[in-house]
């Protein structure tokens, strides 16, 4: 109550009527002032974040992203295969990607997610492990799968523009039987907006 006998106070210039016009004007005024700063506080977090990855790269450290909760699944002609995957789906999290890591799992892997379909370009430079790189296109299907050498700086690359790439232990495809035009399911590929088009629920995936 101490509050509201405060607002009467400092309102009583403005008369009965205007007081509580100008006392909710003073409400929403103090609420916008409460979004400015969880907006600006969301924004240093996410920019300490990017600050955090870059100079995890720049240091030589490993960059060690949380594991999704939902797995990802590779659909073969011998069944399907499943792994846990880290998302690199901002441009500090794909430019790091598994540079100075020097172990994994064998059910482990990268799924990095670009923002539309485009030709894609990856290189192995500071890079420690030997990597199987599983370029994938906006239905999810395997369009490629090339071979990374640890610290090579030659372009890895598809024929084709694609969504999606997924990097794992090499040898860990023709270990598990993933092949050109299976089919990779997560999340992450079912609700990639297609640009320009609106969704309708579909996610465009089918079973092989």
């Amino acid at each position: 109550m101490a509050c509201l006998k405060d607002y009467a106070t400092i309102l009583a210039p403005f008369g009965a009527d205007n007081r509580w016009l100008v006392l909710e004007q003073g409400i929403a005024m103090a609420r916008l002032d409460w979004l400015k700063a969880l907006c600006l506080g969301v924004g240093l977090l996410a920019a300490g974040m990017l600050w955090s990855v870059r100079t995890d790269a720049a240091e030589g450290r490993p960059m060690i992203l949380p594991t999704d909760p939902a797995p990802l699944v590779a659909v073969t002609r011998g069944g399907e295969r499943s792994f846990t995957v880290e998302i690199a789906d901002g441009p500090a999290e794909r430019q790091a990607g598994l540079m100075f890591r020097k172990d994994m799992a064998d059910d482990h892997g990268m799924l990095f997610v670009f923002e539309a379909t485009q030709p894609l370009g990856f290189w192995m430079k500071n890079t420690v492990m030997p990597l199987d790189l599983i370029f994938i296109s906006q239905d999810g299907r395997v369009s490629a799968i090339r071979k990374g050498e640890p610290f090579s700086e030659a372009v890895i690359s598809p024929d084709e523009p694609v969504r999606f790439v997924l990097e794992l232990k090499a040898g860990t495809a023709a270990r598990e039987g993933i092949e050109d035009g299976d089919l990779i399911r997560h999340p992450k590929i079912a609700a990639a907006p297609v640009p320009g088009e609106r969704s309708d629920g579909d996610d465009g995936q089918d079973t092989k």
